[in-house]
């Protein structure tokens, strides 16, 4: 492993088969965490390219448990939603509350997530409050997602290997210092979906993930990064300012950027958006799936939806999207979608 170390040190890139040893080193329980940490902060200094994380991605996922989730008997389109986490908004849960919109009106969601790390609250937090099981073994999760067109992958486990790199994670996050692992989140959901909208908290991410997932063979995907009314980055496309957009579809990425006045979205604070702890979050995402909630929370979710409703073909463009998920809201689909996934047993 040093031998690696030394190749990164001198700004060489990984080849395939290096990527390999290196993710069987890691995951090894036996070697030393700072011997894991030494490689990972040289990866980090030189600069992950999207084919060298890519090729991590796929090497976890062959450790990761298998979902056993059929995409031909899906109901649907896959699609997983997810931020990285990292813009420190503590927002309400957006893609959790885009997540039941997007399962009413046809399409398949198989979110892939974790409890709060960078806020109050995660998506398997808020699903939790409302008493959903957030960890089914894989022969449930798949008749779930057959039943009832929805299903939540909670990442710890589904990723038991990597327990093995826990402690460099700490050491690493002691220093300050990024590695592979703050960026893969969004990108290790088991079962591979089609489709994907992910959002990054740093504006320089956008392409990168953009070709990351082209590598992965994505059908179709959105890599969105949102700003604030004050300009600050937000993971998720944002009805408060400018929205950076890569979208792939049939093997190509093009790059957009999005006013949310364009879709004639009112204008909005960040304070209008906030969140809490998972009680009160998971009251704020009924809310608005049961109408009780509008304005500048429901607008965000819809934004959110829409661009899925995009993705993965139940729209053509966004004002569709936003016409469908608005629609799907107002006549409540969306929360009985909700309650389908709390109720199921």
């Amino acid at each position: 492993m040093q031998d690696l170390v030394h190749h990164l040190e001198a700004k060489n890139d990984l080849s395939p088969a290096q990527v390999r040893d290196a993710a069987a080193f890691l995951l090894d329980p036996i070697p030393e965490a700072t011997c894991k940490a030494n490689f990972l902060r040289a990866l980090a200094v030189k600069g992950e390219t999207p084919k060298e994380i890519a090729g991590f991605v796929n090497e976890f996922l062959r450790h990761a448990v298998d979902p056993m989730i059929d995409t031909a008997s899906a109901p649907g389109p896959i699609l997983d939603v997810v931020g990285t986490g990292g813009d420190k908004l503590n927002l309400f849960n957006v893609s959790t509350t885009a997540m039941f919109i997007l399962a009413s009106g046809g399409v398949c969601v198989v979110k892939h997530g974790n409890r709060g790390i960078t806020g109050k609250c995660g998506g398997a937090d808020v699903l939790e409050a409302f008493g959903i099981k957030i960890d089914l073994p894989p022969e449930k999760l798949a008749r779930m997602v057959k039943e009832i067109g929805i299903g939540f992958i909670y990442a710890p486990l589904y990723h038991p290997s990597f327990k093995a790199v826990a402690e460099s994670r700490k050491l690493l996050a002691a220093e300050g210092q990024h590695s592979i692992f703050n960026l893969l989140g969004p990108l290790l959901n088991p079962a591979r979906p089609a489709h994907q909208l992910i959002g990054v908290f740093d504006e320089k991410l956008v392409p990168t993930f953009a070709h990351i997932l082209k590598e992965l063979g994505r059908k179709g995907a959105w890599v969105v990064h949102g700003k604030t009314d004050d300009k600050r980055g937000m993971d998720e496309l944002s009805t408060l300012g400018k929205n950076t957009i890569a979208a792939l579809a049939d093997g190509a990425v093009k790059s957009m950027t999005l006013a949310p006045t364009d879709l004639g979205f009112a204008k909005a604070k960040l304070a209008d958006l906030a969140g809490g702890e998972a009680v009160e979050n998971a009251d704020l995402l009924e809310g608005i799936l049961e109408g009780r909630i509008k304005g500048a929370k429901r607008d965000m979710a819809v934004l959110n939806a829409a661009a899925g409703f995009v993705i993965t073909g139940k729209a053509s463009d966004l004002a569709a999207g936003k016409t469908l998920a608005e629609d799907l809201l107002d006549r409540g689909a969306a929360h009985v979608k909700l309650r389908a996934m709390r109720d199921w047993c």
